[in-house]
C-alpha cells in the first residue's frame, strides 16, 4: 500500500521532548508520509527541532520520510493541515513558582500542580485564552483537521477548544492509563504465574473500563482475555502489611531525587475505599481528593508518593535545553509508547484503534453533565471517534469525580465570562484547598500577582482581601 501523504502542524514545535517522540514514531510508520510543520513562539527552538527532525528521517532505519520545517507564522503553519498536534507550556518554567511555591507558603502541598489544585487552576487561567484563540484559528485555516491535544490541564484545554468552536474535531490524549495497564500487567504475571511465552507483554491486552476525568480516572472492571483481574488485585492487597506505612520508601525516593517513583498503593486504596481502581498515576490521583494531602507531605509519604519540587523542575528544564542544543546525534529509532501516530492511522481509516480519550460527554459518562469533558474508552475509526459508555462508578467515587468536574466548570466559566469571583469559588471548592475563605482569597491574589505577565489583563492586578 502506498503511503498516505498528509500535513501535520505541531503547535509547540520547539518542544524539548514531545516533538522528537512524535517524529520518531512517524519515522517508524510506513503508512504515512508528507510534511510536518513546527510552530512555536520560540522559533529558534522549533527551527532546531526541524533540523534534527530532517536528520532523523534521513536515518537508515527510518521507514518513511516527512519533510520537517519550522514556520514563523501560525496561520501559515495551520493552513490545510490534516492534523494539529498541540503540546505547549502555558508560560515558561518559572511560572511554576506561582503554581507551586505560592500555594505551599499557604500550606497547600501539590505533587504535580498542572491539572487540579491551585497550580492546575492557575495553569488553566494561562492556557484557556490561548486555546480559545487556537480553536478559532483552526476553524479558519484547517476546519477539517483533527486536533490532538497533549497539554495540561488536559480537561480544560480540550474544553476550551470546544467552548470556543463547538464544531471543532478535537481530542485530549494522556498516557496515564497506559501506566496503569503496565502495572496490572506486571501484577497479573506475578499473581497468575505467567512466565516465558505465556507472560503478558503487551499492555493493550489489559482491558480497563475507564471512567472519570483526566488524571482522575477509575476502573470498575479490569480484564485480560476475558478473565476478571479485579479478584487478583483484591487478593494482592489483602495480604498482611500491604497497606503498611510507606514513609521510609518515600524518603528514599526524595534522597535519590527520584520524584517520579512511588510504591503504587494509592490505586489499590481507591479500590478498597471507593470500589474502583485508580487508573492514573498516584502523583495525579492524590491531588483530586482531600485525603492523601490532608497533612501535607507527612500524609503523602505514608502512601509512598513524593512531590516534584519547583527547583527540580527548573533544573530539569535547563538540562533538557542543554541536551537538545547542538547538532543531532543519530540513535536507533524506537517507539515512544505514545498513541498519536496510531490515532492518526485510525482517523485516516488505515488501521482501527480502541483506547482511552478525553471528549465532551455525549452520554458516555451518565453520572456527569452532558458537555463536560470526560475520559473514557473510545473507538477510533475513519474520521470519527466514538466514545464508549462506561459502567457507572460507585456512589462515593462518582461524587468525588463530580466535585472535581464542578471545579473545572467554574474555572472555564470564570475565564470565559471574565468573572474573578467564579475563579475564587473554584479554588474554594477544590478538594485539596482546605483553608479559610479569606486565606484562599489572599493566596489567589498572590498567585495572580506572580503570574500577571501571562494572564489576561482583566486578571491583573488582583485586589487582596476579597
Amino acid at each position: 500500500m502506498d503511503a498516505r501523504a498528509i500535513k501535520i502542524c505541531y503547535i509547540g514545535g520547539g518542544s524539548r521532548q514531545w516533538a522528537m517522540h512524535l517524529m520518531a514514531d512517524l519515522a517508524l510508520c510506513p503508512e504515512m508520509t508528507g510534511e510536518l510543520v513546527l510552530y512555536d513562539i520560540d522559533h529558534a527552538a522549533a527551527a532546531q527541532n526541524a533540523e534534527h527532525g530532517n536528520a532523523l528521517f534521513a536515518q537508515d532505519d527510518a521507514r518513511t520520510r516527512f519533510h520537517v520545517r519550522a514556520e514563523t507564522e501560525r496561520d501559515r503553519a495551520l493552513a490545510h493541515a490534516d492534523f494539529v498536534v498541540m503540546s505547549i507550556e502555558p508560560g515558561p518554567t518559572h511560572m511554576r513558582y506561582a503554581d507551586l511555591e505560592v500555594p505551599r507558603q499557604f500550606g497547600v502541598v501539590q505533587t504535580v500542580g498542572d491539572t487540579v489544585g491551585p497550580g492546575g487552576a492557575l495553569r488553566a487561567m494561562r492556557a484557556i485564552p490561548v486555546y480559545e484563540d487556537y480553536a478559532h484559528a483552526v476553524m479558519a485555516h484547517c476546519p477539517d483537521a483533527w486536533v490532538i491535544n497533549y497539554t495540561n490541564p488536559m480537561t480544560l484545554c480540550t474544553a476550551a477548544l470546544y467552548a470556543a468552536e463547538p464544531g471543532i474535531k478535537a481530542i485530549g490524549c494522556c498516557h496515564e492509563v497506559f501506566g496503569t495497564q503496565r502495572l496490572v500487567m506486571r501484577v497479573a504475571n506475578e499473581e497468575l504465574g505467567l512466565t516465558g511465552p505465556e507472560a503478558i507483554t503487551d499492555r493493550r491486552e489489559i482491558r480497563l473500563d475507564v471512567s472519570g476525568l483526566n488524571h482522575f480516572t477509575l476502573s470498575t472492571a479490569i480484564s485480560w482475555r476475558g478473565r476478571d483481574l479485579l479478584p487478583v488485585l483484591r487478593e494482592r492487597m489483602a495480604r498482611p502489611d500491604f497497606f503498611a506505612d510507606q514513609t521510609a520508601a518515600a524518603q528514599e525516593l526524595v534522597a535519590a531525587e527520584n520524584y517520579l517513583g512511588g510504591t503504587y498503593k494509592v490505586p489499590y486504596d481507591m479500590l478498597r475505599r471507593l470500589g474502583a481502581f485508580g487508573s492514573a498515576g498516584s502523583r495525579h490521583l492524590v491531588e483530586n481528593v482531600p485525603w492523601y494531602l490532608s497533612q501535607g507531605e507527612r500524609s503523602l509519604h505514608r502512601w509512598g508518593v513524593v512531590c516534584t519540587p519547583y527547583a527540580h523542575r527548573q533544573s530539569e528544564a535547563e538540562r533538557k535545553r542543554a541536551e537538545t542544543a547542538g547538532p543531532y546525534v543519530p540513535r536507533p529509532l524506537t517507539p515512544s509508547g505514545e498513541e498519536g501516530v496510531d490515532q492518526m492511522l485510525a482517523l485516516l481509516g488505515i488501521r482501527p484503534l480502541d483506547s482511552n480519550v478525553n471528549l465532551p460527554n455525549r452520554g458516555q459518562m451518565p453520572q456527569l453533565p452532558l458537555g463536560a469533558v470526560v475520559e473514557t474508552n473510545a473507538c477510533f475509526r475513519h474520521d470519527r471517534v466514538e466514545p464508549q459508555v462506561a459502567a457507572p462508578l460507585p456512589p462515593a467515587a462518582a461524587e468525588a469525580v463530580r466535585r472535581v468536574a464542578t471545579v473545572q466548570e467554574l474555572l472555564l466559566r470564570g475565564m470565559r465570562e471574565q468573572d474573578r469571583d467564579l475563579l475564587l469559588q473554584a479554588l474554594l471548592l477544590d478538594p485539596i484547598v482546605m483553608l479559610p475563605t479569606d486565606t484562599v482569597a489572599e493566596m489567589f491574589a498572590q498567585m495572580c500577582e506572580h503570574a500577571a505577565e501571562y494572564l489576561p489583563r482583566w486578571l491583573r492586578p488582583v485586589a487582596t482581601g476579597r
